[in-house]
Order: C-alpha cells, then sequence, then structure tokens
C-alpha cells in the first residue's frame, strides 16, 4: 500500500463523521459561524483549529494492533531539537532548517501556558520515522508551552510527497504529563506550509528530490486534509515563513482550543 492510500484510509473515519454529523449538527455550525462572523483580526486568527486525521504514522499508540507504537513512552521524547533519533536510536534528518514556534490560545485569544504539544512530520524525501524507516525516530518530539502558550521546535521544511500536500501533524494535551501517561489529546490536526516558500526551497536544494514535481501537482485545494476548508480556514491552517535557504526558515502559527 502506498503512503498516499494510508493517508487516505486513515482519512475515511474523519470524512464518514463529518458527513454523519453535517444535517444533525447544521443549525449549531450555522450559530456558530454566525457568531463569528463579525469577528476580525486577532478574534478570527484564534478561532478554533479543525480536527484532522493523525494520518498512519502517528507513533503516538494509538494504531492499535499487537505492538502499538509509541514514542510517548521514550525517555527524552521531551526535546525541542527533533532532527535526530532518541532513546538509543540514531539518524539526523538532512533538509533545509526549521526554527518552528506554535502559540496555543483558547477562547478570547487566552494563553495556554502548561499544555503540551507532541509533533511529528516526513523528512526533506517523503519518509516518516519508525514506518518508512524503521530504524530512526527523527522529527518527533514533545514540547509544553511556556507562560505564553508558546511551544518551539527546531526541525527542517518537510519534503512534499505524493498525493498530499506539505504538512505536519501534531496533538495538543492538557500537559506533558497527561502525553506521557497515555490521556486523550485535546486536539488532533496538521499545519500547511505555504506554496510559495515550498517551491523555492524544493527547486534551490537537491535533498529534497521529486517535492516540488509533486506539490505541483496537487495544490492545497485538491488536498484531501486542507481542501475540504474555505481559503480563508486553509490560510489560518497554513504557517507563517520567513527566511531563507541559506540561513533557514522560521515558521510560526496560532492554534486554537475551543
Amino acid at each position: 500500500m502506498s503512503q498516499l492510500s494510508r493517508d487516505l484510509a486513515a482519512g475515511m473515519d474523519r470524512r464518514r463523521l463529518l458527513g454523519g454529523m453535517a444535517l444533525g449538527l447544521g443549525g449549531m455550525i450555522l450559530t456558530a459561524c454566525g457568531s463569528r462572523a463579525g469577528a476580525q483580526g486577532e478574534d478570527a486568527a484564534c478561532a478554533a483549529s479543525p480536527t484532522e486525521t493523525r494520518g498512519p504514522f502517528p507513533a503516538d499508540g494509538s494504531n492499535g494492533g499487537a505492538r502499538p507504537i509509541n514514542v510517548l513512552d521514550l525517555d527524552g521524547v521531551a526535546r525541542r531539537d527533533i532532527r535526530s533519533g532518541f532513546a538509543g536510536m540514531g539518524g539526523t534528518a538532512e533538509g533545509v532548517p526549521l526554527e518552528l514556534e506554535i502559540e496555543l490560545v483558547g477562547s478570547g485569544c487566552g494563553a495556554l501556558p502548561g499544555h503540551a504539544v507532541y509533533l511529528w512530520q516526513n523528512d526533506a524525501e517523503g519518509a516518516y520515522s519508525l514506518y518508512n524507516l524503521a530504524e530512526t525516530n527523527y522529527l518527533r518530539g514533545l514540547q509544553p508551552s511556556d507562560a505564553g502558550g508558546r511551544v518551539r521546535f527546531t526541525s527542517i521544511i518537510p519534503g512534499c510527497y505524493g498525493g498530499r500536500y506539505p504538512h505536519c501533524h501534531f496533538e495538543v494535551f492538557e500537559s506533558a504529563q497527561a502525553a506521557i501517561g497515555g490521556a486523550r489529546p485535546l486536539l488532533v490536526s496538521q499545519l500547511a506550509f505555504p506554496d510559495a516558500e515550498c517551491r523555492a526551497i524544493y527547486g534551490g536544494d537537491g535533498r529534497y528530490g521529486d517535492s516540488l514535481r509533486n506539490l505541483e501537482r496537487l495544490p492545497i485545494g485538491r488536498d484531501f486534509v486542507f481542501g475540504d476548508s474555505d481559503p480563508a480556514g486553509q490560510q489560518r491552517q497554513t504557517l507563517k515563513l520567513t527566511g531563507d535557504l541559506t540561513r533557514g526558515y522560521q515558521g510560526t502559527a496560532v492554534v486554537g482550543l475551543a
């Protein structure tokens, strides 16, 4: 089964759920949209982030089976720099450096300190550790939010594999201890990377292989995860990137919890 096929299968339950809920929750959704219709600037930016599929490569213990993979059980998972393997596993992810900051906010845009984010992503060639690459667990890590509700990771720009728009996955937990202790996440979602910056990166760095070609075949509006949002929703789910190929990039995003 291809990586895209696994992603699509993992997203089917979410699509069925959304379809089944559409009529029953129609009035509630319209009410919620109406209450937000006048939101401007900061309030709009702090809207609750949508739930998205984990995909088939979360390594958070949710896969099931006789031996589910769960890096949250491993010593050293709480780390800012996720480019190398940990807990006795080697390997270092090559790619354009990324300093990522995610700001967690609640209702009224209030900061959410003391929460935690588990982040995972594919590497420059589109592979996920522990699944496509069984010998390493790089590009996975957990960080607590500071007093301002911010978590920070040092990573790389992910590649674009066939059938998916460039993205990373994350889960938000009530605390780092909750994540390590097996609690259910408060939110499971994904963040997209901006098209123009990805084109510059993929076209200028040979380590990204077929990423540019894959991106040209699939704009964000056709992605099976982000494509079901309107352009404004897609923009809210897209990281803001600054930087260049020489110095690396800084990425920021606001994630809202209902």
